[in-house]
């Protein structure tokens, strides 16, 4: 270290730089190569040999070979042809024995098994949308009667057999005469009971209990006499048919038959009656059928030929008060077939009792269809003018908007802004008053998302007379910033081309206020971060073409207008950077009267926005990059006012700063903007009246008092970058220039004060970096004092010139202080030492040879 010190107060030393030749030196040699039919992107073809060993009597062992086109997969090989995740799954699964079966059998029900795909809707999808639409708040109560009849009936031993009094005994003793009453049960408690039976019986028949199995469906059934107060316990209905699968079509045709025969039972005395004791209307009692008879006809129709359709249509039609069957046909019934029937199905409805069940919710139905699959075209407009005369009369808001929310996107579908006008001024009638609207905001919303699905064009859509009013309706802030922001993400995902149209500008403008205006201090950055992509999306999307003073104001009035979103503000300040930089395209660097004026107030829109954000680096590095484009535009005062703002800052950085939510600390960050900083300040022109290098050297004596961490040598890094700065400045003619700026290597010209000065602040560097150097002599920071010491030789071989004495020393001593210790890093310090002596072969650098003689490699022993 004290040889080191020697040399604190050397004159520093650049070495002349031909940055033409060393790119040429640094190019990599083009080698032709000849790849035949060899393509990286071509699959290889991999010939597998095998070896057939035949061991049987009277013959002799052969090869075979076969050649494949695909590689081997070596973990299917691994796993000969089993998959492990496969193996845990069938062992997860009860195995359920089962009898012997025929042939034809056999084959039958695998094809009808692979016959349901992945187009059919388990029952798993029907039970969640099923419980949702039947809800209660009411206490539930389940009796579970396994009732023992014992005495009351007697059979001769020899009338009956072995088998049946087996039988009979275990439905005895199987919780015999027990009776179990819960009460005061939730909603969910009761459907956790019914889940439980289920798995019971599941468990029960997989083992051949069927006594039991008996005994739990004669509890369900018990269940079920208590169903008829709670609208939503149709689910339970569903619950014993669901292991129904559209395999068993045949029974279920059947049974589906039977049951329209005994249909007309419904509106029997008998029923009525009990419907009278149990306080409940007709409409809402067959509503509770309507899940079990979907499920069934949903089955029936799967992959059904459209004769089985027909037949089963036809049957409906024959029954008086259908109303039930048909709206459950509808449901389940593919959306083609009913759409290509539509009128037809529309007669029927006409013929239904309304006060059996509510033609509306028939042509709700028939709606969900027409969303799906395409009527015929003849009969459209007929269609909605059918439905809407019903949907518009009806009273009741709920089941008008209910209605109304799927024919809404019938009508976008099929015609054009002057019905769907319509439509939207006919819902805003209905729900309008008694601000109906505030208990129908699920519905909006999904009318909102049905029009900008099918009208994407936004010059059409906002001429729809009554779109915006009907965003009137969202009063709840919550519910209107959603629809807001769907709003935008149509806009951004379907806006090919940029746009200036007022009436979209102004639409957009007051949907993203609305959604700025939302913020506070309660939101959440994630949110925040949402909304701001938003409008930036919005605004990326805005442009005037050569109108670039309507783009400025834009840019203002928008800034008024989003000023509590940070991240809009950086974007603004980004696109009013690259609107200045558009127009030196324009005017291809040379400004007139008038461009020049323009782009100082594009200047002077960043200089005063930037302030105003809070992240610290963000302003940093945007008054880096707005300096370097009013270098571009040659407004060199400006320049050096956001260079000087930036170098004014530094002092402000904090030790620890919050990345993604997390304290990091800041040395890093820093160290990165000050090489860009560097970087730029090489073609930064002196002012005339600040003297030489002011920036540089304000930006030195900040960094000299700014407090560092103990343990951090980003300081010396940071000065080692500035002596590669020092050293591009001492070059006749530096490595880059901005258009149309002479840099300092024009306004001086190589003049020997200039470079004295720069040999002054090199000095000054040196010393710096040498004095740190010398408070790493401790043990316990010798691995960062060898580290330093290789890091600064390798600036000193690039950048010194080496046929000075003194620095040529000054090498060697750091070379050596690397490695004394035994902390250097030997395959770095032998690739260096390679590095030089390959560089020694070079023109005008035979000096290095004699310098890679003084430079030693010492082992770490």
């Amino acid at each position: 270290m004290e040889t080191c010190m020697f040399y604190k107060n050397f004159r520093r030393h650049a070495r002349s730089r031909n940055y033409v030749s060393e790119s040429e030196v640094c190019k990599l040699e083009s080698v032709p190569l000849d790849f035949g039919d060899y393509h990286p992107l071509k699959p290889i073809t991999v010939t597998e040999s095998k070896t057939k060993k035949m061991n049987r009597k009277g013959s002799t062992s052969s090869t075979s070979s076969s050649s494949s086109s695909s590689m081997m997969d070596p973990l299917s090989s691994v796993l000969d042809g089993t998959d492990p995740l496969s193996l845990f799954a069938a062992a997860a699964e009860p195995v359920t024995a089962a009898p012997p079966m025929d042939g034809a059998r056999r084959k039958r029900d695998k094809d009808e098994s692979s016959a349901v795909g992945s187009d059919f809707e388990p029952w798993s999808s029907k039970r969640g949308e099923i419980l949702a639409r039947y809800t209660t708040t009411e206490k539930l109560s389940i009796n579970l009667y396994m009732g023992s009849e014992k005495g009351k009936a007697t059979t001769t031993g020899s009338a009956v057999s072995e088998k049946v009094r087996t039988r009979l005994e275990e439905l005895d003793d199987l919780e015999e005469g027990s009776q179990k009453e819960l009460l005061n049960l939730t909603q969910q408690d009761y459907m956790n009971r019914i889940e439980e039976l289920n798995q019971s019986l599941k468990d029960a028949w997989s083992s051949d209990q069927k006594v039991k199995a008996l005994k739990i469906v004669i509890q369900g059934n018990w269940c079920m006499k208590e169903f008829c107060q709670c609208a939503w316990i149709t689910e339970s209905l569903c619950q014993v048919g669901m292991e129904v699968a559209p395999q068993l079509k045949e029974s279920l045709n059947k049974n589906f038959f039977d049951f329209l025969l005994t249909f007309k039972q419904i509106h029997g005395d008998m029923v009525q009656n009990q419907l009278v004791v149990q306080c409940v209307e007709i409409p809402l009692y067959l509503t509770l059928y309507s899940p079990a008879i979907d499920w069934i006809l949903q089955c029936i129709a799967y992959h059904a030929p459209d004769v089985l359709l027909t037949e089963m249509m036809e049957r409906c039609k024959k029954l008086g008060n259908n109303a039930l069957l048909l709206n459950s046909v509808m449901s389940a019934f593919r959306a083609e077939f009913i759409a290509a029937r539509s009128m037809d199905f529309i007669g029927m409805i006409k013929e239904c009792d309304e006060s059996g069940f509510p033609k509306h919710l028939l042509f709700r139905s028939l709606g969900l269809n027409l969303a799906l699959a395409d009527p015929p075209e003849n009969d459209r407009l007929q269609i909605l003018n059918e439905a809407w005369k019903v949907i518009t009369k009806l009273k009741n808001p709920q089941d008008y908007i209910n209605c109304a929310e799927v024919w809404v996107e019938y009508t976008c579908r099929h015609f054009t802004k002057r019905e769907v006008n319509t439509v939207l001024a006919d819902v805003i009638k209905h729900m309008t008053p008694d601000r109906a609207f505030e208990d129908a905001y699920p519905q909006l919303q999904s009318i909102i998302q049905k029009v900008i699905t099918y009208i994407y064009d936004f010059a059409l859509l906002f001429s729809v007379e009554k779109f915006l009013p009907f965003l009137d309706m969202f009063q709840k802030e919550s519910v209107r910033v959603e629809v807001c922001k769907c709003i935008m993400e149509s806009f951004i995902k379907h806006q090919q081309e940029s746009t200036k149209d007022p009436v979209i500008l102004n639409a957009l403008l007051h949907i993203c206020k609305t959604m700025h205006d939302s913020v506070n201090a309660l939101t959440l950055e994630d949110e925040k971060r949402t909304l701001a992509a938003l409008i930036n999306g919005f605004i990326k999307m805005v442009s005037f073409g050569r109108d670039f003073e309507q783009q400025l104001s834009f840019y203002v009035e928008a800034r008024s207008m989003f000023c509590n979103l940070e991240p809009v503000l950086v974007q603004l300040i980004h696109s009013v950077n690259q609107l200045a930089m558009e127009t030196r395209r324009v005017m291809k660097g040379n400004h007139s009267r008038k461009t020049a004026a323009f782009v100082r107030a594009c200047v002077a829109f960043c200089f005063i926005t930037i302030p105003s954000l809070s992240s610290i680096f963000t302003r940093l590095n945007l008054y880096l990059h707005s300096g370097q484009v009013a270098l571009a535009n040659q407004c060199l005062s400006q320049a050096d006012a956001f260079f000087k703002a930036a170098v004014s800052l530094v002092p402000e950085v904090p030790k620890m700063i919050s990345v993604d939510g997390k304290m990091r600390p800041s040395d890093a960050f820093l160290l990165e903007f000050l090489c860009n900083f560097f970087s730029t300040l090489l073609v930064v022109p002196d002012h005339p009246e600040q003297g030489v290098l002011f920036l540089v050297r304000g930006l030195l004596n900040v960094i000299q008092d700014y407090t560092w961490e103990d343990n951090s040598d980003d300081k010396v890094r940071i000065y080692t970058n500035v002596l590669h700065l020092l050293s591009a400045m001492t070059q006749e003619a530096y490595i880059y220039h901005v258009d149309k700026v002479d840099s300092n290597d024009a306004l001086y010209g190589g003049d020997s004060k200039f470079l004295a000065e720069i040999n002054k602040l090199s000095e000054t560097v040196v010393s710096q970096i040498l004095d740190h150097l010398k408070t790493l002599g401790k043990e316990e920071s010798l691995k960062r004092q060898s580290q330093l010491a290789l890091y600064f030789f390798n600036t000193i071989v690039a950048h010194g010139d080496l046929r000075n004495n003194r620095l040529n020393q000054l090498s060697v001593n750091l070379w050596n202080l690397a490695q004394k210790h035994g902390f250097a890093d030997t395959k770095t310090m032998v690739k260096t030492l390679e590095y030089i002596k390959r560089r020694s072969k070079q023109p005008e650098m035979s000096h290095f040879t004699e310098l890679a003689l003084r430079l030693p490699l010492q082992s770490r022993t």
